[in-house]
């Protein structure tokens, strides 16, 4: 069971990279409709609205993948697929590179009206108004942040838990963008999706800061200056997972990132992650070829936590045998 879930989770992350986003979308399209339509029938700012919200979403997106789970026990082959499949539908890994690289495109040649346009379906942070640096900054710290939501999280999830875990993270993550585009995540309907999102994300942002660390070479970063930055800066983020992702990707391109950033809701006073310069639009082509080196080990590693978990498993049962 371990190996075929081990093999799915490589195929679906090798058919993200050579498939892409179809043209009509993943699934993932289809929970975001899902959402509005819930959150429109839920009556206003209640506390017991935003959990029924978050988990009859999430619950539904576990129940799917438990019985997709379930449809492979007893068939390797089918298992593998099944994990296949559900893997290539709920990363994004493909698109988020071709949208980092459109706007680090559109960074470079000055495009700004455009470069604010493709930062908005990637952030929840207001973009109107940000110039240049700005600009760069924020493009580097989306990157960052959604190389873990869009990646990594599902992945870990998926070799703990198989095709629940990579639906259920990959729906909490929907969620809390989706209410952070809108509002302040801790509002009274949103607490309990942040919640959520909060512990979902504990392990992942872990997981992808230490990849960081670890690919930072490959694209000419600093493996010290992703640990230092990770290890050194985090502790003051409002954020107990964002800042991770965020502050090793500063260390590894070894710019600065952080400070003011406008939301929806007002402003927020974050502390500066890394020690370096400004970041140009050079340094966000090197953040998406980053992602990219993060997400494929994020595959291999993921791959591996499953057979090791499978194992561990079997041990356990032998010995209440």
């Amino acid at each position: 069971m371990s190996t075929a879930r081990a093999i799915g989770l490589l195929l679906g992350v090798v058919a993200d990279g050579a498939l892409g986003d179809p043209k009509h979308g993943r699934p993932s399209a289809g929970f975001a409709r899902a959402a509005r339509a819930l959150e429109r029938r839920l009556p206003g700012d209640s506390p017991v609205s935003g959990a029924l919200y978050a988990g009859g979403l999430v619950g539904a997106a576990l129940l799917a993948g438990v019985v997709a789970e379930l449809a492979g026990r007893r068939h390797p082959m089918l298992q593998a697929a099944g994990t296949a499949a559900t893997t290539w539908a709920v990363l994004g890994g493909a698109g988020l590179a071709v949208d980092g690289t459109d706007l680090a495109r559109r960074l470079e040649t000055g495009d700004l009206p455009a470069a604010r346009r493709v930062l908005s379906t990637l952030d929840p942070r207001r973009t109107e108004g940000l110039d240049l640096v700005a600009l760069d900054r924020a493009a580097v710290e989306t990157v960052a942040e959604n190389t873990n939501d869009l990646v990594v999280a599902p992945l870990v999830w998926g070799a703990l838990a198989g095709a629940p875990g990579l639906l259920g993270a990959r729906a909490a993550g929907l969620l809390a963008k989706r209410l952070g585009t809108r509002a302040p995540r801790r509002t009274r309907f949103g607490l309990a999706t942040a919640r959520v999102d909060e512990l979902v994300g504990l392990l992942p942002t872990r997981a992808a800061a230490a990849l960081t660390v670890v690919a930072a070479p490959v694209v000419g970063g600093s493996a010290a200056g992703a640990w230092r930055a990770w290890r050194r800066d985090t502790s003051a983020h409002p954020s107990p997972n964002a800042g991770r992702v965020e502050a090793a990707f500063a260390g590894a391109l070894e710019v600065r990132l952080g400070g003011r950033t406008v939301y929806p809701h007002g402003v927020a006073e974050l502390p500066v992650l890394g020690d370096g310069r400004n970041p140009d639009s050079g340094h966000v082509t090197r953040a998406v070829e980053l992602s990219r080196v993060v997400g494929w080990l994020a595959g291999v590693s993921s791959a591996v936590l499953a057979v090791l978990s499978g194992l561990r498993r079997r041990r356990g049962r032998r010995r209440r045998r």
